[in-house]
């Protein structure tokens, strides 16, 4: 018997700047999980890719990691329009965001799809913690 190949975990994040997804995907590969990782530039781009992945019968990602200011669609606006399709899948959202304003992490807490706020940078360490939780 084969061991089992570990599953990959899919990982959107949406945020318009490069820089930040760069440092993710870096963080990522020292995690040590498998992990596919999806970027999309604003929310609206977001909310885009999951009604074709719903349409297409493709698994949605697990994790989800949103910055608060975007243009088109910003995060706060991609959670409503998220919550709004009704989706019945587990996907562990976070705000992540260089926002250190206290409304906007009161404000986190009022959404049902948003499990926690996160300051950037995202460390190695709180990224693990992440993917630990969703493999357990």
């Amino acid at each position: 018997m084969q061991p089992k190949e570990p599953s990959t975990i899919n990982l959107l994040v949406i945020d318009d700047d490069d820089i930040n997804i760069f440092i993710i995907s870096k963080i990522v590969e020292k995690t040590g999980y498998a992990v596919e990782i999806c970027a999309k530039h604003n929310g609206q781009l977001a909310i885009d890719y999951i009604k074709d992945l719903v349409a297409n019968n493709q698994p949605l990602p697990q994790l989800t990691l949103i910055d608060i200011n975007m243009p088109i669609l910003n995060g706060w606006e991609f959670i409503e329009a998220y919550e709004a399709m009704q989706l019945n899948a587990k996907n562990d959202m976070y705000m992540l965001s260089s926002s250190v304003y206290e409304n906007d992490i009161e404000k986190a807490k009022g959404y049902q799809s948003v499990k926690g706020f996160i300051s950037k940078p995202l460390s190695i360490d709180r990224l693990k913690e992440l993917l630990a939780d969703i493999t357990n």
